[in-house]
C-alpha cells in the first residue's frame, strides 16, 4: 500500500469515528438528560450514576452503530472526497494522471471493511447483548414487566397467557394457561402466581414452571399428562424435583418466542431466527421471514447505497463538506424510506418477504450501476 493510499485510508476511517462518536454523543446527552431522574433514582443501585449510565449506554451504542452504519460508510466516503476537493489534493492527483477509480479505490476498501465489520455485529456481538438491549431508559435495570400477547403452541395446542412478562428473571407474572381437550383431565386450565422458563437440561425438557398453583390446586396427587406419547404436564407426583404447589409445562418455546417482543426479532442472530421459523411450536409471522432476508441483502443495501452517494459528489466536484454530508443525508433518506416502504409490505404480506428484502435493490442498483462512469473516469 502507497503513501497516498494509507494517506486517504486514514481520512476515511478518521471521519468514520468521529462521525459515530459525534452522533452517538447527541443520541446518549439527549436521551440521558431527558430520563434523567429515572437515572438518578438507580444510581445507588448501580454503584453510582457514573457505572449505571456506561452499562446502559454501552450495549445501546452498539445497536446504535449497526442502525447507522450504511449512514456513516456513506458519510465518511463523502466527507473524505470533499475533503480531498477542497484542499485541492484531487486536482492534483487527476493531473498526474491518476484516475478517480485509483484515487476512491482506498475509500471503497475502507467502506467494505466497514460493512463486512456490521456483519458480526449483527449476528455476534448484538445477541450476546439482547437482555441488556432490552432495557429501556425509563427502566434501566430491566424490572419492570412488559404486557405479552397470548401465543400458542402448535404442537401441545396449550394458549400461554398472562399478565407481564420479565425478561430478568423470564418469568411471567399470573400465568393463566388454556388447555386443549386432550389434556383437560383435571381442569380446561392452569392458573399460578408466576411462571419461570427453564431451558433444556440432560435430565428434564425444556418448559414453563408454574410456581404456587391457583388452580388446580391438588397437583401432587394427579400423574402427569401425555399428548401423542410425550409427556407436557409434569407434576409433583412423577418429579421430585417439584414443590407440591408446583408444575411444570413442557414446550419448545423459550421466554424470548413465546414473549414476542421486538428485541427477539431485531437482535436474535439470522441462524436464530432461521431456527424459530423450523420451530413447530411456532407459528411466525412474514415479519420474521422479511427479517431474515434483510440480513442476508444488508451488506449488499449498505454497498449499493456507498454507490449511489460516491459518484454524485465526484459528478459534481463538491467542495463543501457539509453539503456532502448534506447531500448524503438525502440520498440515506430516500433509500431507508423505499426500503422500509418495501418491508413493510412484506411484513403485511402483500408481498413476499424475499421481494420485500430484494426489491429495492431492483430500483437502485441499476442507478448506482450507471453512476459508477464517474469512478472510472
Amino acid at each position: 500500500m502507497k503513501i497516498i493510499d494509507r494517506y486517504i485510508l486514514f481520512h476515511f476511517f478518521q471521519s468514520f469515528f468521529l462521525a459515530y462518536l459525534s452522533l452517538t454523543c447527541v443520541f446518549v446527552v439527549f436521551d440521558f438528560f431527558t430520563n434523567m431522574d429515572e437515572f438518578s433514582r438507580g444510581a445507588s443501585q448501580a454503584g453510582g450514576l457514573f457505572r449505571l449510565a456506561i452499562s446502559f449506554y454501552g450495549p445501546q451504542s452498539l445497536a446504535f452503530l449497526e442502525r447507522v452504519l450504511g449512514l456513516l460508510t456513506l458519510s465518511s466516503a463523502l466527507f473524505t472526497v470533499a475533503w480531498l476537493q477542497r484542499h485541492n489534493e484531487m486536482t492534483a492527483l487527476l493531473a498526474a494522471g491518476i484516475s478517480r477509480l485509483r484515487v476512491v479505490g482506498p475509500i471503497l476498501i475502507g467502506a467494505m471493511i466497514a460493512i463486512l465489520l456490521g456483519v458480526p455485529l449483527r449476528e455476534i456481538v448484538l445477541p450476546q447483548l439482547r437482555d441488556a438491549l432490552a432495557r429501556t431508559s425509563k427502566d434501566p435495570f430491566g424490572q419492570n414487566g412488559k404486557p405479552i400477547q397470548p401465543r400458542y403452541d402448535n404442537q401441545t395446542e396449550i394458549l400461554f397467557r398472562g399478565k407481564a412478562g420479565f425478561r430478568k428473571d423470564r418469568r411471567i407474572s399470573e400465568p393463566s394457561l388454556l388447555l386443549p381437550p386432550e389434556l383437560d383431565a383435571y381442569g380446561g386450565q392452569l392458573q399460578a402466581e408466576n411462571a419461570y422458563y427453564r431451558p433444556p437440561q440432560p435430565d428434564r425438557p425444556g418448559g414453563f414452571l408454574l410456581d404456587k398453583m391457583i388452580r388446580p390446586t391438588d397437583l401432587a396427587s394427579q400423574p402427569s399428562l401425555e399428548l401423542k406419547g410425550k409427556t407436557v404436564i409434569i407434576t409433583p407426583k412423577d418429579a421430585p424435583w417439584l414443590r407440591s404447589d408446583q408444575c411444570f409445562v413442557v414446550t419448545d418455546m423459550d421466554y424470548d418466542q413465546l414473549a414476542g417482543d421486538r428485541v427477539w426479532l431485531e437482535y436474535s442472530s439470522t441462524a436464530t431466527l432461521i431456527r424459530g421459523l423450523h420451530n413447530p411450536s411456532l407459528d411466525l409471522g412474514a415479519d420474521v421471514r422479511v427479517r431474515i432476508h434483510s440480513r442476508l441483502v444488508q451488506p449488499i443495501r449498505d454497498l449499493t447505497l456507498l454507490f449511489l452517494g460516491l459518484p454524485l459528489l465526484l459528478r459534481r466536484e463538491q467542495r463543501n463538506v457539509f453539503l456532502a454530508l448534506g447531500l448524503g443525508l438525502a440520498i440515506v433518506i430516500v433509500f431507508t424510506t423505499v426500503v422500509l416502504a418495501w418491508e413493510y409490505l412484506g411484513a403485511n404480506e402483500t408481498i413476499s418477504p424475499a421481494l420485500a428484502a430484494w426489491g429495492p435493490l431492483f430500483i437502485f442498483v441499476p442507478f448506482a450501476a450507471a453512476w459508477l462512469d464517474w469512478i472510472y473516469q
